[in-house]
């Protein structure tokens, strides 16, 4: 695989956001990239990082490497060892785990131990990521981005460490995803969801439930099955990394038909393409500008997203 270029799909196939969400809707890939940008490149490294098991850490190289995230090349011959070093298309994830990064340290309190901050090399302040549209550089709100099934957008897609959990609470499954999706996309009733994710009602009432129970949704009062789903602020915040991880997926799997959402910037009129910058100094981000820190400040208030 030609890991410097994108990847065209089969026609009929899975489209590009099936194929992003599928591999990177696992938190152990998630993590494994996580360290590959901080520069590990060898298997003992990840494993002394990574309460991990050989089974888990050797499947998930392999499939990175076979899906051109990573590259692997021996640098001991005996016995032979490999380290995998990120290719572009592998590198170029970084705006996918600076936005889960920065979702789950604002909203989520139920980790096994606190998050590290992010500071921006850039200003030297504790950073936390803003997504802005790339035409006009202007915030972007969920409600301002107008999205559309594409050509390719009816083809779709089939344990982990805690360090993300709600995360992968709501792009680890593709039910959660299609779900997730349909709400961006202005779903609000039962029959609306079930209509989009042609699922079963018992699924789609679990996934509804879920969504409640962790804060994304909120259910209007009415009779059974007749009330109306809104995103939260705190679902409306997690816009970001649904964005940047399909504008990657569509990026570098592109599919012969065309793409499988088209977004527009209502504000610009521009087609959107996601564009992260600090929220101190508004300055566009970076892989090379964005430093984790160990050492924790005095945790945010949620601040109101409309």
């Amino acid at each position: 695989m030609d890991d410097t270029a994108p990847t065209p799909l089969p026609p009929g196939g899975q489209n590009a956001i099936a194929v992003a969400f599928g591999l990177l809707g696992d938190e152990w890939t998630l993590l494994i990239l996580r360290y590959a940008l901080q520069g590990v490149r060898r298997y003992q490294d990840w494993r002394g990082r990574l309460p991990i098991s050989h089974a888990v850490l050797t499947t998930r190289l392999t499939r990175l490497t076979d899906m051109g995230l990573l590259a692997r090349s021996a640098y001991q011959q005996r016995p032979v060892r490999y380290e995998y070093r990120l290719t572009p298309r592998g590198r170029e994830i970084w705006p996918v785990l600076v936005s889960i990064w920065g979702w789950e340290y604002r909203w989520v309190d139920g980790h096994s131990e606190r998050l590290p901050w992010m500071r921006h090399g850039g200003c030297g302040r504790h950073m936390e990521p803003v997504m802005v549209c790339g035409g006009c550089a202007r915030p972007v709100r969920p409600r301002e981005v107008s999205s559309r099934l594409g050509p390719s957008g009816a083809a779709g897609a089939e344990g982990g460490a805690g360090l993300f959990p709600e995360t992968m609470s709501l792009i680890g499954n593709r039910w959660s995803v299609a779900l997730l999706g349909a709400a961006f996309l202005g779903a609000h009733r039962f029959g609306e969801f079930q209509q989009r994710l042609g699922a079963p009602p018992a699924m789609v009432a679990d996934r509804l439930r879920t969504f409640c129970a962790l804060g994304v949704l909120e259910v209007s009062a009415g009779e059974p099955g007749r009330g109306s789903y809104r995103l939260t602020a705190k679902g409306r915040a997690f816009f970001p990394v649904v964005m940047t991880l399909i504008d990657w997926g569509q990026r570098w799997f592109p599919a012969p038909e065309g793409p499988a959402l088209v977004s527009t910037h209502l504000d610009c009129g521009a087609d959107f393409v996601p564009l992260l910058v600090c929220d101190g100094c508004g300055q566009a981000l970076y892989d090379s500008d964005v430093q984790v820190i160990g050492e924790e400040p005095a945790a945010p208030v949620p601040a109101p997203v409309r």
